[in-house]
Parts: structure tokens; sequence; C-alpha cells
């Protein structure tokens, strides 16, 4: 069951547990580090676990950083399980403070397939279009994003830049989040802005 709260959303399983998901405070950034670079490195290597810590670094260093869009799910040790950052982005230069990006989302590996990373990012929808934000940008897998409202962004002539290697054109995608933004918003994606995004 969900309940909305002053603080995120809470989420009871089983009776058991108590989950809450808030906004990053300062006593979260490094334990949110260690569970990002952790979570990569069980899932892909070290190197990736690494360059993905260093993103999220790298990321709230910047004039995209967007502290209350990055969002933390922690259990009832206050220890943090669930993790999604949305960041302003742009195309070309043009529609910042209209655009996200959504990089990196993790939750602890033995915790998955619980739906945290689903409330996190679903949460992150809401609070952003309450913000003025009009669409976010993701790159992964299809399966796990499609769910959530993802569209292919090709197809809404948003195209990945020379710079990006995706797997298929399909893992780039792109989420409405207002209605008919999607008409305007156009362009091509690169991550010259980052040196740890790839």
């Amino acid at each position: 069951m969900i309940l909305t709260s002053d603080e995120g959303y809470f989420e009871k399983i089983g009776g058991f547990m108590s989950w809450k998901m808030k906004c990053m405070d300062r006593k979260y950034l490094t334990k949110s580090l260690d569970l990002v670079e952790r979570v990569f490195t069980e899932s892909e290597n070290a190197e990736s676990g690494n360059t993905v810590r260093r993103l999220v670094e790298e990321i709230r260093s910047k004039r995209f950083y967007l502290p209350e869009l990055e969002l933390i799910m922690t259990d009832e040790m206050d220890e943090v399980i669930g993790y999604a950052m949305f960041s302003g982005f742009h195309l070309e230069g043009r529609y910042e403070g209209q655009l996200l990006l959504l990089s990196p989302v993790a939750v602890k590996t033995e915790l998955q397939r619980r739906h945290i990373s689903k409330e996190l990012i679903e949460y992150g929808f809401e609070k952003a279009g309450k913000m003025g934000y009009k669409a976010v940008i993701v790159e992964g897998n299809p399966q796990n994003y499609n769910p959530r409202g993802f569209e292919t962004s090709c197809n809404h002539g948003i195209i990945a830049g020379p710079g990006l290697q995706l797997p298929a054109p399909e893992c780039l995608m792109v989420k409405e989040l207002a209605e008919g933004s999607l008409k305007t918003i156009k362009g091509i994606v690169d991550y010259s802005d980052y040196q740890y995004l790839t």
C-alpha cells in the first residue's frame, strides 16, 4: 500500500518493512554513491560501478543538478535501497528547463523486482511535472522503461548523436510529461557536457 506524506511515499510490505521515499538529503550523499557503485559493480563490473559513481558526482557539480529530483528510497534501518536521478538536459542548447535526463537508476540487488525503481521513477515524473518540466530522456533497456511510458525517441524527432553507442535505436527513449510537448521538442542527444556519461 502506498501512502502520500510530506516526506515522500511510504510503502509497507507484509506489515514488516517500512520503506520511505525522499529527495536527497546531505546525510545520504555518500550512502547513495555507495549503493549506485555497488549495484553497477554487481550487475556489470567494477569499472562500470566506478564510472556510474563518478557520473553522479559529476552531475551534482554541474548546473544541471536538481537536488529535489535526486530521489532515494530507504529501508527501516534508514539505509539507501533505491536511487533515481533526474537532471536537467538540453538538445543542441535548446529546451533547458523543459527537458530532463533520467540517469542513473539503481536498486539494491537483492531487492530488485519489488517495484522500488517504479515508485521512484513515477514519483519523479509527478514532481518534475509540477516543476514545469515537459519530457524525460533515458537510455537503457526498453523492457525496463516502456512500461513506465517511455517511447523510442527517434519516433519523436529526438535522435542519438554520433557519440552515443546504442545497442539499438530503441534504447534511447523519451517520455512526455506534458501533453503535446513532444510535438515541439526535437533535436540531437549529445553527452558532450559530461565526462562520465557514455
